[in-house]
């Protein structure tokens, strides 16, 4: 549901307003809105000493919030709100922090370096051990130098003008090597004389070849010298990164709580100052408005009165006053649809005074999903992802939310695989005898067609019901027209059923005549758009169909998947190509439900009565890390 709001208006002296604006950021439910300014109130200011503060500030939070980014905040250390520390020890904190940002980067530098050394090396550690056993052609020419160069597949051509410009460069006085390698490439060792070792690097260039450097490695020795240098630098980068790893780690110890509170006090001091943007002032006193939720309101009045007494009047603002504005607009749902959120806040939210769709989602969505899946096997896959998922979410998280909603549609899933007789398609037919209770799929192909119409059916009258509540919010007037589209398409609906005998075909004549009727009705009511979006309401219940198409489709894919067993020769062959077929189907069989229930309820079901467009609520309060900093703007 959407959340009933009050709007609150706060009077008091303009010498309180610093610790009004403390008490209800530590109330932290207010959504502060500016009050209408006349003759009488007029916004806030700052004036330049203050502006300059708060720029001041700003730098500070920057450089506060660059170092502890690469510091890492402490999630578990859970502060008190601080209060701004005085000038001198502000400066102090604000050296210190740069301080501890430059060593933090220095050492966070190191490790980059150390990590990507080690990788080149252990990388090339392989490509030197392919020249093993050429190395004792290298010692068999003790005054050479030894070149190691490797080569991509695809970089054939530059081998042979290498080798065409060895031979006319130095005629006979080197030697080549080449061994392919595991990854597709090709190592190459070449031996010449240290007085052509030169004109060797100028041929390197010209044949655009790269000779391998490695850290810590000198040019040109062998393979026999050049591998102790590889280990050596190996075994002694562990002990590097575990040295940085120790000074960053003291860096925290002695540095990250003071630093963290820092950065709590000022921006809780920016936030102030961005909310004193919101506040009027008159001659005498400042007046401060917002929205709260109704049923908060009584707390914020005992707040306030046991710190200011009667020098702080809260009062409720009329709803008179208020129509028509842009109320803030908060979701809240009982624990069971509260997850399925996250699914409605893909798109903007809905406007204050309409509809949540939140519990009508939480139920159809799931539902949807295991009509289309429908299948014991693969809901119980999907249950056992769904509790992985769940393991060591954080609680209110999107990884929690998106446990439970696969959770929700794996259980669904599984009731109707009861249903339809499937566990991994017929498998469950074929091993175990198991026979569908209400529909089997693979036969049944229009009563599982007019199971996906029904249920388009009753989605969209739903949804024609709660935009006709919506309306009669408005007013009668304003409900005539949605009022006349639902009774019309319940008659299109009775006529249809009636004339393909699901119904006795004494329903159709009345129908029909109560359709001939509304018509004009409905002209005068809606305008000529009226009937236009009576023929899409109708084409929107067609669209269900795709539940049936789609779930026959996943049915037939794993029936296929089973008959690989018997018709590929071997068992256990058929049986690999089985398990691959059942995977694909699977994964098919979740993001294909997922997307279409998605569809038909974004489209089909949210046109009908979805208004979105809501503003968020964004209640003022203690600034946390894991929202963005105060808005420069603001302050």
């Amino acid at each position: 549901m959407i959340l009933p709001m009050s709007r609150i208006r706060i009077l008091a002296p303009v010498g309180i307003l610093p610790e009004v604006l403390e008490r209800l950021q530590d109330f932290g439910r207010l959504h502060l809105a500016s009050p209408a300014e006349s003759a009488d109130v007029l916004l806030m200011e700052p004036d330049r000493a203050q502006e300059r503060h708060l720029r001041q500030l700003s730098r500070i939070s920057d450089t506060l919030r660059s170092t502890l980014d690469r510091l890492e905040r402490d999630p578990s250390l859970r502060l008190p709100a601080p209060t701004l520390p005085e000038r001198a020890v502000l400066a102090r904190r604000l050296r210190r922090a740069r301080r501890v940002g430059r060593d933090v980067a220095r050492e966070a530098e190191r490790r980059r370096s150390l990590e990507e050394e080690r990788a080149l090396l252990a990388r090339y550690r392989l490509y030197f051990s392919s020249f093993q056993a050429l190395a004792e052609a290298a010692t068999q020419w003790p005054d050479a130098a030894a070149y190691h160069v490797i080569l991509p597949r695809e970089r054939q051509r530059p081998v042979s003008l290498l080798r065409e410009g060895l031979t006319k460069l130095l005629g006979d006085e080197f030697e080549m090597w080449t061994q392919e390698l595991e990854t597709g490439e090709s190592a190459h060792l070449i031996l010449v004389s240290r007085a052509s070792d030169t004109r060797l690097e100028e041929l390197f260039r010209e044949a655009r070849v790269e000779e391998i450097q490695l850290p810590g490695v000198e040019r040109g020795l062998t393979p026999v010298q050049a591998i102790p240098r590889v280990v050596e630098r190996l075994e002694a980068i562990p002990g590097a990164l575990a040295e940085v790893a120790t000074r960053m780690e003291s860096l925290r110890a002695s540095s990250r709580a003071a630093l963290q509170e820092t950065e709590i006090a000022v921006n809780d001091e920016l936030e102030r100052a961005g909310a004193r943007g919101s506040v009027g002032l008159t001659d005498h006193a400042f007046v401060l408005e917002g929205w709260l939720p109704a049923g908060l309101l009584h707390d914020l009045e005992r707040s306030l009165g046991e710190r200011f007494g009667d020098l702080a009047v809260l009062e409720e603002v009329s709803r008179a006053e208020w129509a028509g504005e842009e109320v803030p607009v908060t979701l809240h749902n009982p624990r069971l649809f509260r997850p399925f959120e996250l699914l409605v806040g893909i798109l903007p939210l809905p406007t204050y005074g309409s509809i949540d769709p939140t519990p009508f989602l939480a139920v159809f969505f799931p539902m949807f999903f295991g009509v289309v899946l429908g299948d014991v096997g693969y809901g119980g896959v999907l249950a056992g992802a769904a509790l992985l998922l769940r393991r060591n979410a954080v609680e209110g998280g999107v990884r929690q939310s998106v446990a439970e909603i696969a959770g929700a549609c794996a259980a669904f899933t599984i009731i109707f695989g009861f249903l339809y007789g499937e566990l991994f398609g017929d498998a469950g037919a074929l091993l175990f005898g198991m026979r569908a209770l209400a529909l089997h799929r693979e036969e049944a192909l229009l009563p599982f067609l007019g199971l996906a119409l029904a249920i388009g059916v009753v989605h969209t009258l739903l949804g024609l019901v709660l935009n006709l509540v919506t309306r009669l919010r408005e007013g009668r007037r304003a409900a005539l027209g949605p009022g006349v589209t639902l009774f019309m398409v319940v008659m299109v609906i009775l006529a249809i059923l009636a004339a393909v005998d699901v119904l006795p075909g004494a329903f159709f004549t009345p129908a029909v005549i109560m359709i001939l009727v509304l018509f004009p009705v409905l002209v005068v009511v809606e305008g000529i758009l009226g009937p236009t979006e009576l023929v899409t309401t109708l084409g929107h219940i067609l669209s269900y169909a795709r539940v049936m198409a789609v779930g026959t489709a996943s049915v037939m894919m794993a029936a296929a998947a089973n008959r690989m067993v018997g018709t590929l020769g071997s068992v256990v062959v058929g049986s690999l190509f089985a398990l691959l077929f059942h995977l694909v189907n699977f994964a098919l069989g979740v993001f294909s439900p997922a997307l279409h229930a998605l569809r038909l309820h974004y489209v089909e079901f949210f046109g009908t009565f979805y208004s979105p467009g809501g503003t968020r609520y964004e209640p003022f309060g203690h600034w946390m890390p894991e929202t963005h900093s105060p808005s420069r703007e603001d302050a």
